[in-house]
């Protein structure tokens, strides 16, 4: 059986490839791919052509991108990209009977038709009996959101502003909330305000009538949130997520921001109100969190929420297309903000061969 993964061949162009089918080792089990999400941030990077990595080259000893042309980073065709991944075991090794044939499986393997994994990390990542299938690929994105929230260090009875209402910011809502946060939204698209709203936040803000920053001081009585997550990937929105948060207060800045910042004027109120902008990413946990909080415990607590029945993620999902779709699915995403919000690849039909390169 042919293993078949999406791939970006160029900017803007889907296509679909062969991979090698390998046997398993004893202490493997094969996962077939049911649902692949689609992520809205990093991964479109890769499909417009705007990921530094393409560019430049990551250089892990030093951590810096660094220019070097004859040892570039990632280049086209980018293959099986994808980070939200849920599929059912079809296959265990000789080591591996405690996994049983037909578990559902959660991950990150990239948009192919199936994955092989280690059956010490597939015991790790069950789902529930009982839980939607669908609901697997809000793992990582779960886990990046998490992080956010654990960034923020919020308190009991704090505010959030929440900018970007986007699948992250919508669960960076939720779990805020869940953190005994009072959460503001922030966006300018109106479904995603409206998501905002039926999901139950306190207030949601339409960034486009302007005045945001002064709005949360009227709801905040004069303070400004005590805690601002940006997670739209606009420096727009840093710079007004700055402007929004409390004196000697926090910001934490989740998105994946693209080329310059020339919307950010760090000599206004990131200077005068001494505001701490956070970064937040999914390698790696706050300092003081990290004796105790890594990666695997980011997925497994959000996914515990999700198998509560805590957390509603499926006013989340807009599109389902099968996999075959895939060129469409990511056309939508790149022209069809005002409807899109989570967009899935259903693979439970396979890719035919006639759609293979080559």
């Amino acid at each position: 059986m042919t293993v078949v993964a999406v791939a970006f061949t160029g900017p803007r162009t889907i296509g679909f490839v062969r991979e090698v089918r390998r046997e398993l080792a004893p202490h493997e089990v094969r996962v077939r791919t049911l649902y692949s999400g689609v992520s809205a941030g990093t991964e479109m990077t890769a499909y417009r052509g705007t990921n530094p990595y393409l560019h430049k080259r990551w250089d892990a000893s030093s951590r810096l991108f660094v220019l070097d042309p004859e040892r570039e980073g990632a280049s086209y065709p980018v293959v099986g990209w994808g980070y939200e991944e849920v599929g059912e075991v079809v296959e265990v090794g000789g080591d591996s009977a405690d996994v049983a044939l037909g578990s559902i499986v959660y991950g990150t393997w990239g948009h192919r038709t199936e994955t092989v994994m280690e059956a010490a990390r597939a015991r790790r990542r069950l789902l529930a009996p009982g839980v939607d299938h669908l609901y697997g690929v809000f793992s990582q994105l779960g886990a990046i959101a998490l992080n956010g929230v654990l960034d923020g260090a919020l308190r009991l009875g704090e505010t959030t502003a929440v900018f970007g209402l986007g699948v992250v910011g919508q669960l960076v809502s939720q779990l805020a909330r869940l953190s005994g946060a009072r959460v503001i939204g922030v966006d300018l698209l109106p479904n995603r305000l409206e998501c905002a709203r039926n999901i139950g936040l306190d207030a949601v803000l339409d960034g486009s009538e302007g005045g945001v920053a002064e709005r949360i001081r009227e709801l905040t009585e004069g303070r400004g949130a005590d805690v601002c997550i940006e997670a739209s990937g606009s420096a727009q929105a840093l710079h007004e997520a700055v402007r929004s948060v409390a004196y000697s207060s926090r910001v934490v800045a989740m998105g994946f921001f693209q080329g310059q910042a020339n919307a950010l004027y760090l000599g206004e109120e990131f200077h005068h109100n001494r505001i701490n902008i956070v970064c937040s990413q999914i390698s790696g946990v706050a300092p003081d969190l990290a004796h105790r909080w890594n990666q695997d415990r980011l997925v497994t607590t959000f996914m515990s929420l999700v198998e509560s029945d805590r957390l509603n993620l499926r006013p989340l999902v807009t599109h389902i297309l099968p996999a075959a779709e895939a060129p469409e699915l990511f056309r939508l995403l790149e022209e069809e903000q005002t409807t899109v919000m989570q967009t899935v690849l259903d693979f439970r039909e396979g890719i035919p061969d006639s759609l293979l390169e080559g």
